[in-house]
């Protein structure tokens, strides 16, 4: 069974960091691309970043490229989520999900919808005040 549990989260300023990290088990981890979303009161979960199995390919939505960094360390079975430059419009719950790796033609495809990641983290609070 597929365990994915996230940490790190808190309340900070507007301007500061906040690093998340998300421990997975039950998986054959680098077999798996990782992802962040986050969902906002009231708001639909969205897509925040991802990664690819090695780690080579990252890709975020629009809002948060510059500040946020994904990264993995499939030696721990875990991906952080490394978030600067905070602003209130961060403020959300934030989850951590997990792809099954699939191929087209040879390329990795990689998810960036919600319906693509096949397993959850119950979330982890980042409130970020002004």
């Amino acid at each position: 069974q597929v365990q994915l549990v996230e940490s790190g989260g808190g309340l900070v300023q507007a301007g500061g960091s906040l690093r998340l990290s998300c421990a997975a088990s039950g998986l054959t981890f680098s077999n798996y691309v990782m992802g962040w979303f986050r969902q906002a009161p009231g708001k639909e979960r969205e897509f925040v970043a991802a990664i690819s199995l090695s780690g080579v390919s990252r890709y975020y939505t629009d809002s948060v490229k510059g500040r946020f960094t994904i990264s993995r360390d499939n030696a721990k079975n875990t991906v952080y989520l490394q978030m600067n430059s905070l602003k209130p419009d961060d403020t959300a719950v934030y989850y951590c999900a997990a792809a099954r790796a699939t191929f087209s033609g040879g390329y990795l495809v990689m998810p960036k919808v919600r319906a693509d990641f096949d397993s959850w983290g119950q979330g982890t609070q980042v409130t970020v005040s002004s």
